[in-house]
């Protein structure tokens, strides 16, 4: 499936030595590159409105992340990895442009690979920009806001909680709205705030569904557990990688130099990372719609906020520095919802360079 692109965006396929994909650019060639990185069940198409909203002299660059789009359907993440492949993916296309350096932005999943990058390639950042990114310690099965597991096997988490009817509507390519669980109604329930509806909605439903599914992929496979609610992550695709099992230490994130300057933008009502997030088992349990929860001391919401602004504490303290914005009245992706004011922001946060 090829999705139309906006004005003042051109699509290449890059290969590196490690992934063929598409990449998305904006910008002049020789401009100060700002390396766009999606989320999970989406791909470079999210970012389209941020890239075109760059300021003069700056260079965009957004690829479909191994997993998802256009990116090379025989190249699957391995999961016991956590964001390890998609790291790398990363820095091999920076090798490939001949960037040494770049502004680097991810949003949800996106931001999970920025936390691997931040621990494993501190060198390549200009900046680091956190759009609701998943919390360092992963998503899913932890507590507390030094992600203490709720079990040892890391039960909660993984690809095998995921929702096998939106699942099977992706394979389909359903673009409708005749039920709760298509594609569409997702993104008008959780991804944004009721009642927008964005302009491009048609062009991010088949980012959606162009997700690449299976075994390997979305949703992954996963493990049988004795621990509520019995299902533990397996190893392979990205939800799997999302996992706290695989997350890499926040001791590497915190040692790692040299430090940078990193934004920390979230909507005021994303449902999708939150302290109440809709997809946590906690929360779920909470509400009675996945039987047998042990309750919260065992198994609470997971404090993604919470966990999120301690790290980056830390990071502050051991000689990083970072910024918290909340965009009022958006959801999960803010920079699609309000693009006049998460650009202001995000262009202050570029132009002011490596700390």
């Amino acid at each position: 499936m090829t999705i139309p692109t906006m004005d003042g965006i051109t699509a290449q396929t890059i290969t590196t030595p490690r992934l063929t994909s598409r990449v998305l650019f904006s910008g002049p060639e020789d401009g100060i590159p700002v390396l766009f990185l999606h989320g999970n069940v989406s791909s470079a198409t999210w970012w389209e409105e941020a890239l075109v909203g760059l300021p003069p002299g700056y260079r965009g660059v957004a690829p479909d992340q191994r997993g998802f789009g256009a990116a090379e359907i025989d190249k699957k993440i391995d999961a016991t990895r956590g964001m390890g492949d998609l790291a790398d993916d990363a820095v091999a296309l920076l090798d490939h442009l001949g960037l040494e350096k770049a502004h680097i932005i991810g949003n949800s999943l996106g931001g999970m690979v920025v936390w691997r990058m931040l621990a494993d390639y501190p060198e390549r950042f200009l900046s680091a920009t956190l759009v609701n990114p998943g919390s360092p310690y992963g998503f899913g099965g932890t507590k507390d806001a030094d992600g203490t597991p709720c079990y040892p096997d890391f039960a909660g988490s993984g690809g095998g909680l995921s929702n096998p009817e939106l699942v099977r509507r992706m394979v389909e390519g359903d673009r409708s709205l005749d039920s709760p669980f298509s594609p569409r109604s997702a993104i008008r329930a959780l991804l944004v705030k009721p009642p927008f509806i964005p302009v491009r909605e048609d062009a991010l439903v088949d980012s959606l569904n162009s997700t690449h599914i299976g075994e390997q992929d979305v949703p992954g496979d996963a493990e049988q557990s004795a621990n509520w609610p019995f299902m533990a992550p397996g190893k392979w695709g990205a939800t799997n990688a999302t996992s706290p099992k695989y997350a890499v230490a926040v001791a590497q994130i915190v040692a790692a130099e040299p430090k940078t300057n990193v934004l920390w933008v979230r909507g005021s009502h994303d449902l999708v990372v939150s302290d109440s997030a809709a997809a946590d088992p906690g929360v779920l349990g909470m509400m009675g719609l996945i039987p047998g929860w042990p309750g919260a001391e065992v198994f609470p919401p997971q404090p993604m906020l919470g966990q999120t602004r301690a790290v980056l504490e830390k990071y502050a303290n051991a000689g990083g520095s970072y910024r918290e914005l909340v965009i009022a009245d958006t959801g999960h992706v803010p920079f699609i919802e309000k693009p006049e004011e998460f650009n202001q922001v995000f262009h202050e946060h570029i132009r002011q360079g490596p700390s």
